[in-house]
């Protein structure tokens, strides 16, 4: 027994040992693309210092005595699942001193304005050795913990090593995640040695957690958080605040194509048009899933001679919205709320084998869904909006012109359909009162 004690940590240094190398071998190649990107672009220059241990200690500085509990949520998505678990937990914990970390500057945006009763907002550190030991250092947590699924080895071994409890909440692995877990289980086994306890959404994501490597007795499906967070968004002042920056006429009608990829932009387009046939007073908004990729939708309406267009951006810098029909969202965070507005959504994603996006965020607001076969990562949630009625699956954009065309042709049941969905989402919130607890006897 002790042999293979010892014969395990042999092969577990090892690991760790080849995983730094490769880490190493691929900063040598990617650092100077990111140099670029900051220069020339902008882009990460708020984070990258941070995320290399810089500018950290004055943030950190000031934290008051008391447990302290570092949670940490990847990005937008995983913040609006984090929101309402945080809130939870000051709720039954108000002496919890808790950081709240990001990976993307999008995401640290998010957090500042919904999540609440944070003591520090910090971006997370890149998995170097001497970077990781220096932030949890200065952080000095308690309790790490993990919102959905990002395995940082370096960080998750120095945590057990200073015996901090590491949990991950809200988790979920998607079948794309799993194959390539379970082609690296050897090394994903150790690392999840150091996992303390995990809350998984859906049973199906527990089976594949264990499969990879985690004791089950460590493992509990608790379920989804983001109902809650989407159930409390939803309000009317939310609805009444995109209306008005819109212009919004009382009775618009309005396609709302959220979080499309490529390949996506140019099919509602070509549906948008025949719907214009039928309904020649329906607007369109297209929310492309990478704000970088606006003036290719742009070029594509151009092409079809839709020249009344307007962005989202020029709308927050003054310009009003008159007569264009067509609004193009090239600002991130505001999707959700876009979505109040709708009469009828294509969620992205889905046309494009990308494995969806999250449908739950129209569902809250009592809408029909539309979407392609491809919606591996959010598998769960298409069953229950289909079971309802509100999500509907389409193949191409005939199905999907159809399917709108049915559907506009009856708006009571319309509106039944999409407040089942709505009732859906109500029915199974508490998922962040159990991730809450899940904290709480660790800290």
């Amino acid at each position: 027994m002790l042999l293979d004690t010892k014969a395990e940590k042999f092969e577990d240094t090892h690991m760790y040992i080849l995983y730094n190398i490769i880490l190493f071998a691929a900063a040598i190649i990617i650092l100077p693309y990111f140099l670029l990107k900051v220069i020339f672009t902008g882009k990460y220059r708020k984070s990258l210092v941070q995320k290399l241990g810089g500018k950290q200690t004055k943030i950190l500085a000031n934290l008051k005595d008391g447990p302290r509990v570092w949670i940490h949520a990847v990005s937008v998505g995983e913040v609006t699942a984090a929101a309402p678990i945080v809130a939870s937990l000051k709720t039954k914990r108000p002496e919890v001193k808790i950081i709240f970390s990001t990976s993307t500057e999008t995401g640290q945006e998010m957090a500042h304005r919904f999540i609440k009763d944070v003591a520090a907002f910090i971006y997370f550190p890149l998995d170097i050795p001497c970077v990781v030991r220096k932030m949890i250092r200065l952080v000095k947590p308690d309790v790490f913990v993990l919102v959905e699924t990002e395995l940082w080895p370096n960080f998750l071994r120095v945590c057990e090593s200073r015996r901090i409890k590491t949990l991950m909440v809200n988790g979920r692995i998607s079948p794309r995640s799993y194959r390539k877990y379970r082609l690296t289980r050897v090394f994903w086994k150790g690392i999840l040695y150091n996992l303390n306890a995990a809350g998984m959404i859906a049973e199906i994501d527990a089976v594949r957690l264990k499969n990879i490597g985690l004791d089950s007795a460590k493992i509990k499906v608790l379920g989804n958080a983001k109902y809650d967070a989407l159930a409390a968004l939803a309000a009317p002042a939310l609805r009444e605040e995109i209306v008005r920056r819109f212009n919004a006429r009382k009775n618009e009608r309005f396609f709302v194509a959220g979080s499309t990829h490529e390949g996506e932009e140019k099919i509602v387009i070509d549906v948008y048009q025949e719907l214009l046939k039928r309904y020649p007073n329906f607007n369109l908004v297209i929310v492309p899933r990478h704000i970088e990729r606006t003036n290719n939708v742009l070029g594509f309406l151009r092409q079809e001679n839709f020249n009344d267009v307007v962005t989202l951006s020029d709308i927050n810098n003054g310009r009003k919205r008159k007569d264009e029909r067509i609004i193009i969202v090239d600002v991130i965070g505001e999707l959700f709320k876009i979505y109040s507005l709708a009469t009828i959504v294509y969620c992205g994603g889905s046309l494009v084998p990308k494995g969806g996006q999250n449908i739950l965020e129209a569902a809250a607001w009592g809408k029909v869904i539309f979407y392609g076969p491809s919606m591996e990562d959010f598998s769960a949630e298409k069953t229950l909006l289909e079971e309802a009625g509100c999500g509907v699956t389409i193949r191409n954009a005939d199905e999907l012109l159809q399917g709108i065309l049915q559907a506009l042709e009856n708006p009571e049941e319309l509106q039944r359909r999409g407040d089942r969905g709505k009732s859906v989402v109500l029915a199974n919130i508490g998922a962040a009162a159990r991730y809450a607890d899940l904290i709480s006897k660790n800290v």
